[in-house]
């Protein structure tokens, strides 16, 4: 299998997306496959409205189509619903070309937060474009059920993992800050509600990991939190061992890997019981979920944090990987016994 994956979320972009789709590509090797992109850096951009940040990309059928025929790809794999994955998807529905994409974000939502369009609208444009497929990939057991209560189907399950060799306890590290130390990761824009996290009344200190937008507004908000800016490698790995609670604030994820870095890193989570908090700490014992925040995160400071790394182990991105690259086979080899019908 040579896989052409698509994606407007890549470097210097610090994301679950970006993590994921490298993670699968370092494995592919060993899963029977190897990767090329297409990513932002192939295409002139321009900022995204209200989040400088993020790229859009120029991206159209015609000027991808000779990257399609460089590479001669055996499958293609729409990873996101930007610029570049609708251009990817015009030009293999013009080319009878079949693929398999994946869900990752709540653009619906993340739309909603900024501008008046009804979520409804956007969900009707994200379900026809992933309808356009083959297959879709989602990573949780409670996403799937929700995206199919909206009319969404052909979906496939894709789990995450986490590095349990950089993201690991640190007893050394313990102690930089006055504890008990709370800490959340997460990119610094409006629908990470980062905001709840800043407004609890917690003890000792709130340590915040990113970048993004939101920043200069939340650091008014507790003027007594730490932020340590964007971070990854060995320095996120540092950020996390210097805590004793990871807390998940966020309402809208789909998954969550920081989740699996906090357990890895032996962290105890504390979040709402929404999508992705749900499926990753559940019934576990490794966290704590409750609609009150503070009474989670001052709770979760109980829990062992040896259990919570036993735990996280149970996440690779080896079996991650096999799943992946299954799902597509799968979704071919479908098609295939179908047209065959």
């Amino acid at each position: 299998m040579h896989l052409l994956v698509a994606t407007d979320a890549w470097k210097p972009q610090i994301n679950g997306v970006v993590r994921s789709l490298e993670a699968m590509a370092e494995r592919a090797h060993s899963c029977g496959a190897r990767v090329s992109f297409v990513t932002p850096l192939d295409f002139a951009s321009v900022p995204m409205p209200t989040y400088p940040e993020i790229r859009l990309s120029l991206a159209s059928a015609r000027r991808l189509a000779p990257i399609l025929e460089r590479v001669a790809p055996t499958h293609v794999h729409i990873a996101t619903e930007g610029p570049i994955g609708f251009a990817m998807r015009a030009l293999c529905l013009a080319r009878a070309i079949p693929f398999t994409t994946s869900y990752h974000t709540r653009f619906p939502e993340y739309v909603s937060a900024r501008a008046p369009i009804p979520e409804d609208w956007t969900y009707a444009v994200i379900r026809r474009f992933h309808a356009s497929g083959i297959g879709m990939m989602v990573s949780t057991p409670s996403l799937e059920r929700e995206l199919t209560a909206r009319g969404f189907s052909g979906i496939m399950r894709w789990s995450r993992g986490v590095d349990a060799d950089l993201f690991r306890p640190r007893p050394a590290l313990r102690g930089r800050y006055p504890g008990p130390v709370f800490v959340t990761v997460a990119r610094l824009a409006v629908e990470k509600n980062i905001a709840a996290f800043l407004a609890l009344d917690l003890p000792g200190t709130k340590l915040v990991v990113g970048d993004g937008p939101a920043r200069r507004d939340l650091e008014r908000i507790d003027p007594d939190a730490v932020f340590l800016g964007a971070l990854s490698g060995e320095a996120l790995a540092q950020a996390y061992a210097c805590a004793d609670v990871f807390v998940f604030p966020s309402l809208t994820d789909t998954f969550g890997i920081v989740m699996l870095e906090a357990l890895a890193s032996g962290l105890p989570v504390a979040a709402h019981p929404v999508t992705g908090p749900l499926d990753v700490i559940g019934d576990s014992g490794v966290g704590v979920l409750d609609a009150d925040l503070r009474r989670a995160a001052l709770a979760a400071l109980a829990i062992d944090p040896a259990r919570c790394r036993a735990y996280a182990e149970r996440f690779t991105w080896e079996r991650s990987a096999a799943q992946f690259f299954g799902n597509i086979r799968t979704a071919h080899e479908a098609r295939r016994a179908a047209l065959a019908a």
